[in-house]
């Protein structure tokens, strides 16, 4: 079990890590990848937004499956290298990297909402974490057919199950994850409320998830 963070560490190598972790999040996987297969650019279409699933509305299975991968990658990676230098810089860069994806500075701060790269930090820290996230998302999913219900319930999970094992460290990171993603989901809420949310199979578009 890590340590908590220990803040006598010098600031610098907090900020080198919270910025590494940024700029390789930031990283518009979806628009770079929608572009380069000659799709456009993802933010005319749909929602506007740069995650996989709105990469999914131009009918090119493969660039979505592509960025979701890269999506998730994002935080893995910057979670998996800062940690060569502590598991301290690497809880940071993995919030830096969730940070970069939902509010990238070039794309004027209007990123995807989260949930790839949430679920990447979480397999580069704890993959066990990762396993929950997904057997929760599979099971609520396969129950209401509501993505974005499924991406909420399994993030809350995701931290209670750290909370359980007492990875306080981490828990507290994915709460304060989970918060922005609930705040980047606030439209779909409003909708699973109202009722309006499109389901998985309900034949209409796809709602955003990531």
């Amino acid at each position: 079990m890590p340590d908590p963070i220990n803040w006598t560490l010098s600031l610098p190598y907090y900020t080198m890590a919270l910025l590494f972790g940024y700029l390789l999040g930031s990283v518009p996987s979806g628009l770079l990848l929608s572009k380069s297969a000659g799709l456009g650019d993802v933010r005319d279409i749909g929602s506007g937004n740069i995650g996989a699933t709105n990469v999914l509305r131009t009918g090119n299975k493969k660039i979505a499956a592509l960025t979701l991968l890269a999506d998730t990658l994002k935080g893995t990676i910057a979670v998996l290298l800062a940690s060569q230098y502590g598991p301290d810089l690497a809880v940071i860069a993995g919030f830096g990297a969730f940070l970069g994806h939902c509010f990238p500075i070039w794309l004027k701060f209007k990123g995807g909402k989260g949930v790839a790269t949430f679920m990447g930090v979480s397999l580069g820290l704890y993959w066990p974490a990762t396993l929950v996230f997904i057997a929760v998302w599979l099971l609520v999913a396969a129950l209401t057919k509501y993505s974005s219900l499924a991406a909420l319930v399994a993030a809350a999970s995701l931290v209670a199950f750290l909370a359980a094992t007492e990875f306080w460290q981490f828990a507290e990171l994915f709460f304060a994850l989970s918060i922005i993603l609930f705040i980047k989901h606030s439209e779909n809420i409003i909708r699973l409320i109202s009722g309006h949310e499109s389901k998985i199979d309900g034949g209409r578009e796809p709602t955003d998830t990531s």
